[in-house]
């Protein structure tokens, strides 16, 4: 739909999740209580399953892919509420379209920055293989060329990702437009506004773990305030604070990543690193055959969690861009003159 330019707006303006739905606005018949009841309810429980059993579950791969499989579920359950409420395209102020497009390609920007991120670790896993056929060879030149090796992985794991840094304004500008307006005297609407604040913590909350986790860094890990009389808000509190302590706690503990599978690959890295610098005597020939085994099994085991990770967050990019893609159909079936400018090419660029 083609229209000016606006100022910065924010994410739904169409209510305040710190007010509680009033008798003096729109009442909420049983059926819309219940469907609001059981997305939060759904919501609560979902956020309930995040919760790391221990320190050592944070942050895994396994995790990080039921994390973002949560977030896949509850964006589905919106659409699925949308459909219940009966809130159809044609029914929507121009306002909420023009702002469920701008989300939308922010989660697709962030959704390319952490794919980009899973390649690089990938191709550092790559550099790894290198570096374990190195210390398989039987020449005179093997510790040479592992160390050359090794150094070309340290270097590649360590370096940032400018598409992971660019991902913090983005999370800071959906982060701002948490409080929202009143609401519209609609009762539909109060559903819609309650259910879509939900929709966004969970992801600005997973996402800034994620970006956290990526840029080896905790320095932009905020903590979310939300309404406690959310059904949701305390288990919602309690898995932020278990997340946000332990990752905060890992960094200033002068590790290098809290990616658990990646520090695990560190630690037998660093095991071989100080057996090649002189060289292998005879009596450790064999500690040095089980190191090199134990690295190559975590090895295999990052890359696996990273295959897996990387599937699940191109699933997550799909729901949002055919939500996305959804919506500009029903606009263009709904309003056959307009031309919406706001879509998505193939090269994997956001075109705004």
């Amino acid at each position: 739909m083609s229209r000016p330019q606006e100022p910065h707006r924010p994410f739904f303006p169409f209510g305040n999740p710190f007010r509680m739905i009033s008798p003096k606005g729109s009442q909420l018949s049983p059926l819309l209580l219940s469907l609001l009841n059981k997305f939060e309810g759904t919501l609560a429980e979902r956020l309930r399953k995040l919760m790391p059993k221990d320190k050592d579950d944070v942050l895994t791969f396994s995790w990080m892919k039921l994390a973002t499989k949560s977030l896949c579920e509850t964006h589905n359950d919106i659409k699925t509420l949308i459909t219940d409420l009966e809130l159809p395209v044609c029914d929507w102020d121009e306002k909420w379209i023009d702002l469920y497009l701008d989300v939308s390609v922010k989660l697709l920007d962030i959704c390319i920055a952490f794919s980009s991120e899973l390649s690089r670790l990938n191709q550092g896993h790559l550099l790894l293989q290198y570096f374990l056929h190195d210390l398989d060879s039987n020449s005179s030149e093997q510790f040479v060329r592992a160390r050359s090796s090794l150094d070309s992985w340290r270097q590649h794991i360590i370096a940032k990702n400018p598409r992971v840094q660019n991902c913090w304004p983005i999370l800071n500008s959906l982060e701002e437009s948490l409080n929202l307006p009143k609401v519209k005297n609609s009762a539909k609407g109060k559903v819609l506004m309650r259910a879509m604040y939900g929709v966004k913590v969970e992801t600005i909350f997973v996402c800034r773990v994620f970006a956290a986790a990526f840029s080896g860094s905790s320095k932009n890990l905020l903590n979310l305030n939300v309404p406690t009389t959310l059904p949701w808000a305390q288990v919602f509190s309690d898995l932020q604070s278990a997340l946000n302590g332990e990752i905060r706690s890992t960094f200033s503990s002068g590790s290098f990543t809290v990616l658990k599978e990646l520090d695990a690959v560190d630690v037998s890295v660093k095991k071989l690193e100080h057996m090649i610098q002189d060289g292998v005597s005879a009596t450790e020939v064999e500690v040095f055959k089980s190191s090199v085994t134990d690295l190559r099994s975590r090895a295999e085991k990052h890359s696996r969690g990273l295959d897996l990770l990387a599937n699940e967050v191109d699933v997550f990019f799909q729901i949002v861009l055919t939500g996305r893609d959804a919506l500009l159909s029903n606009l263009r079936a709904g309003f056959p003159n307009s031309d919406p400018k706001l879509g998505y090419n193939v090269e994997g660029q956001v075109v705004r």
